[in-house]
């Protein structure tokens, strides 16, 4: 159980940390349980007792009055089922109560959150179980008792559960390899650090509440460009907005709170978009935190009539927001075997993980894309502020030279370090780093870690890293078997990271992500190109990587094929949402906003020729033409989406009903948005039916 320091008093923890453990329950207890995680054991009743004993007392104390098992289903958010501490015992009396027993699990029935296909409706008997590896806290006066979900067959139903067992195959694969290399700080397990970087959006409140798409969809689906954007770059790391900030300080300390440190906040590129990034932490932790993040967010803007949008693109024209996700992995002993050290090339613990990242990212390229996949995502991605749909990785220019000479079996070049001078002499001097940041790239090095930069703002931080955890274990278990029986330990790792950069040097690339030439070079380099969820998904029944989960027990093929299905599932809802979304809007709001103001304009021509019949009125004219063509290519593109829509719902199949919502719905929407930001552009302000895109991103100060 990783250890974390508690938050200064004066903020009030509400997390049921080790700290408190070590106050609170019996030394032999305390132990027990910290040797049981360690070795990875089942927890005793007996232990259990002890700890939900402890934990009552602790949470009634903070005013808890209810517990629930707070998990994570297939939605992509947590859930929860509040149960009182409050248990009769006759006579009219209660007693404040908890068990080892409903510590240890629950049955919340929680039949209808999406199973693709693992449990029907009417098999209702679901399990809870608490994940003892995470902390409990306290929210909304509930003990939250983070737990993995499964159903009653002892399919998974969640996104914690893989997760934990692809920390599990990572920890056993890493610790094959450590011991066969030497193993010399005696390392008896490792653990997978994560960072996930939030970016969001913050908006008026009020003006949110007029718009029907933000309320329903998360994004604007209508929206003239405004005049200004974010070409002045003046908001990016700018001062931060009174307003704002007193939201940020708030956030802050209901983040303390529970224990997740915000160590950084600051404006992002596109105006009303900012981001926070938290102190690293274990993954499992990481997703927890990162879940509650989102919520607690959402929550403190509220109290500041704001609102939060994690929607990956809730506005065109301007960047989409995204979250960064730092992955490394560090030996209980403190080594982080992605640090390349003073001489990288002779650095052979991080030369073969390396390998394994390089060669896992190139075989399983088509699972990285699916994993960061959903329709809000295929809107950011490709974008000139987000990595292309292409998976490809960037190593620096040192790392890239040390594995090109690798790679041609030459004699690696020396890097110095590299004295940055100002040209000011007050100035202190200070050496730059190894390498830039390419801030293109879908998969980068940074210096000691890896940072997946397409995961979306609004997704858990589980399915990417399941992938990431699973395809490095399954490289290194490759490893292990053609170097387990080598004479010389270190030739032949020297040869295997040669072999390996040498076939898979095609993934690695360290320019710009953004540009059309690399679109047509990685077509060169036979790099998969899946811009869509609809094209992404299939993924996860290709067989290699059903063979790859299933072989380091993560998924069984039925909880991939279900994993399927939800995506698709959920990709076409969220684009039959927008549709629908989009038509209300369009026929109920925007259509008769045009057609009162073409009566305005005309009767304003109909007047002054009343008054002058030979007056030309060519500015009414005109406007009345533009408005007159765009409302009739409006009411024609309402038609259209409407018959496309009632097509794609009569259609069976989950993977064809994607297709054409990829191929159809999505073209026609593109076309009405057109026509309908085109009348906003030439429909005076006061008749437009909703707040514009300068009001939304400008209002909050």
């Amino acid at each position: 159980m990783s250890k974390r320091v508690n938050v200064p008093e004066i903020f009030g923890s509400l997390v049921f940390n080790d700290e408190v453990m070590h106050e609170r329950l019996p030394r032999t207890v305390y132990d027990e349980l910290n040797r049981l995680i360690e070795e990875n054991k089942p927890l005793t009743l007996e232990v259990a007792q002890d700890v939900a004993s402890c934990m009552k007392s602790w949470a009634v104390e903070h005013g808890a009055t209810h517990f629930t098992h707070w998990f994570q289903p297939m939605t992509g958010i947590t859930a929860e089922k509040h149960d009182s501490f409050i248990k009769p015992v006759g006579e009219g009396r209660i007693i404040m109560n908890f068990s080892g027993n409903e510590l240890i699990r629950s049955e919340p029935d929680a039949s209808s959150f999406p199973s693709g296909g693992l449990r029907a409706t009417f098999e209702a008997r679901g399990y809870t179980a608490w994940d003892p590896t995470s902390y409990a806290f306290i929210k909304d006066k509930t003990l939250c008792i983070p737990s993995i979900f499964c159903s009653y067959g002892g399919q998974v139903l969640d996104k914690k559960t893989p997760l934990l067992r692809s920390i599990q195959a990572l920890n056993k694969q890493s610790m094959k390899m450590i011991n066969l290399l030497g193993n010399p700080t005696g390392a008896t397990s490792v653990s997978v650090n994560v960072g996930g970087e939030q970016e969001y959006f913050l908006i008026d409140r009020d003006l949110y509440n007029e718009r029907d798409d933000l309320k329903l969809t998360g994004r604007t689906l209508f929206g003239a460009k405004p005049p200004k954007g974010q070409e002045m770059e003046d908001h990016y790391f700018g001062t931060i907005k009174p307003r704002v900030k007193s939201f940020m300080d708030d956030l802050n300390i209901e983040l303390w709170k529970l224990g997740i440190y915000a160590n950084t906040e600051h404006n992002e590129v596109a105006p009303s978009q900012h981001e926070l990034a938290p102190i690293f932490s274990d993954c499992n932790t990481a997703t927890d935190q990162n879940q509650l993040t989102m919520e607690i967010m959402k929550t403190v803007a509220i109290k500041h009539n704001l609102a939060c949008l994690i929607h990956e693109k809730p506005f065109a024209g301007v960047n989409g927001s995204g979250k960064h996700n730092n992955w490394s992995i560090t030996t209980n002993t403190g080594v982080n075997v992605f640090d390349p050290g003073k001489a990288p090339a002779e650095n052979t613990l991080f030369l073969v993980f390396l390998a394994a990242v390089v060669k896992g990212t190139d075989e399983y390229q088509d699972l990285i894309r699916a994993c960061v996949s959903n329709s809000a995502n295929d809107l950011r991605l490709g974008g000139n502020e987000a990595p292309p749909a292409i998976v490809s990785l960037y190593l620096g220019d040192e790392l890239g030279s040390v594995v090109d000479a690798i790679e041609h079996d030459e004699v690696a070049p020396a890097h110095e370090a590299i004295v940055m001078k100002s040209g000011v002499k007050v100035i202190p001097r200070f050496d730059k780093d190894t390498s830039d940041r390419n801030r293109t790239s879908p998969f980068a090095f940074t210096g000691n870690k890896f940072e997946l930069r397409m995961v979306g703002s609004s997704a858990s931080l589980s399915t990417p890293n399941v992938v990431l955890n699973t395809i490095v274990a399954e490289e290194l278990s490759q490893f292990y078997e053609r170097l387990e029986n080598a004479t010389d330990i270190e030739l032949a790792a020297n040869e295997l990271v040669s072999d390996v950069f040498k076939e898979h040097g095609r993934i690695i690339f360290n320019g710009n992500n953004y540009s059309e030439k690399w679109v047509e070079e990685a077509k060169r380099r036979g790099l998969l190109n899946l811009k869509t969820t609809a094209d992404a998904m299939p993924a996860y029944l290709a067989d290699k990587n059903v063979a790859l989960f299933e072989k380091h027990k993560i998924y069984t093929r039925e909880e991939l094929e279900s994993r399927y299905e939800i995506g698709l599932e959920t990709y076409c809802k969220s684009l039959h949402i927008e549709a629908l979304t989009m038509l209300e809007m369009a026929r109920r709001d925007i259509a008769p906003a045009v057609c009162s103001y073409m009566g305005l304009v005309a009767d304003t021509v109909n007047s002054k020729r009343e008054a002058i019949k030979s007056i030309p009125c060519k500015l009414e004219l005109d406007l009345l033409a533009d408005l007159s063509k765009d409302s009739d290519n409006l009411a024609e593109a309402i038609t259209r989406l409407e018959k496309d829509v009632r097509k794609a719902e009569e259609i069976p199949t989950i993977n064809d009903r994607a297709d054409y919502y990829r191929d159809f719905i999505l073209k026609d929407m593109e076309e009405l948005r057109t026509y309908a930001d085109n009348l906003e552009t030439v429909t005076a302000k006061e008749y437009w039916p909703f707040p514009t895109y300068t009001d939304l991103l400008y209002s909050v100060v």
